[in-house]
């Protein structure tokens, strides 16, 4: 097996294990992605990127990224690039990640499942016979949510999963990233997040008004005011109670390989379910002492990184 991560000494802390790859790395991908918009049975839209040739040829990796992100981010691309020859892939954008607000008045959000149960079905009617599963962050807690509603009746197609960075508490994880020393991901999440929604107020000014958003100063208050309500759940604790993927992982019927780093500034002890993974068959949880948010930039760098390498290995096919 792999062996545990090791920063290189440049970067001596979670924060820099988190912000560095994160800015700094840059992936060349070996293949321009066929972008394809699809739309759901809401009549709104996703837009997703295939890699590689016919699904019934080739196992399908389909990759979910995290808060704030797109389908074109470094830790993406790099899953992708690491998997290529192995696997075919399709890596989605949630719901106004794709550089263009979705039309209906919700968002995503970290227990949205229904739109990666919508991906998981058109891959299998495109002709997927075997998928892999990837998250990140929040597409991991939305992948691991998604599998234990399956239960024990996942899709035959559906093999294994990894994810990585998981918030698997998010009431936890929530009060932590309002800690000062972590204002500056807070800060990066809500500037682009309350973009969104006024441009979203602009279309449904009933729903969302400069009021709601003009006291929001910290995530926990734009789930209060936003994520929670406009979603159906009474408020910001309500929205991570019936969301915490943590809930969902004695259900999980098919092997998935959970890696949250102890040096992670998102997550907490929480997070970290160690009792909960010993006494499951199916979810194995590797919590290495650094690596930071999903990060685990290697000590010698050639292009892949250490969570690239572990989640190949554990695909290994």
């Amino acid at each position: 097996m792999l062996e545990n991560y090791t920063p290189p000494l440049w970067l001596p802390d979670g924060h820099t294990q988190s912000i560095y790859p994160s800015l700094f790395r840059k992936v060349n991908l070996s293949e321009t992605p066929r972008r394809e918009r699809v739309t759901t049975p809401d009549q709104d839209f996703l837009d997703i990127d295939w890699y590689g040739g016919s699904l019934s040829e080739k196992p399908l990796l389909i990759v979910s990224h995290g808060l704030e992100g797109s389908s074109d981010r470094q830790y993406v691309t790099g899953l992708i690039n690491k998997m290529k020859g192995m696997m075919n892939a399709l890596a989605w954008n949630y719901r106004s990640c794709s550089g263009e607000p979705n039309k209906n008045l919700r968002f995503y959000h970290s227990g949205a499942t229904d739109d990666l149960d919508f991906i998981i079905k058109l891959a299998i009617e495109r002709g997927a016979t075997a998928i892999y599963l990837a998250g990140f962050s929040l597409g991991g807690n939305v992948t691991l949510k998604w599998l234990g509603e399956q239960g024990k009746n996942p899709p035959k197609m559906i093999r294994k999963a990894v994810a990585f960075s998981v918030p698997l508490h998010l009431s936890s994880s929530s009060r932590k990233l309002a800690r000062r020393e972590n204002r500056i991901y807070t800060h990066r999440f809500l500037q682009t997040l309350i973009k969104k929604v006024t441009e979203k107020s602009a279309l449904y000014p009933h729903d969302i008004t400069a009021g709601m958003l003009a006291n929001i100063r910290s995530l926990k208050d734009f789930d209060d005011v936003i994520t929670g309500p406009l979603h159906g759940f009474k408020d910001a604790e309500d929205y991570y109670e019936q969301n915490s993927s943590l809930y969902f992982l004695e259900k999980i019927r098919i092997p998935v390989l959970v890696v949250n780093a102890q040096n992670d500034p998102f997550l907490t002890e929480e997070c970290i379910p160690y009792q909960l993974a010993e006494s499951s068959d199916f979810v194995y949880l590797e919590a290495p002492k650094a690596g930071g948010h999903c990060g685990f930039y290697p000590k010698n760098y050639q292009g892949v990184t250490w969570s690239e390498k572990r989640a190949a290995e554990w695909f290994r096919i």
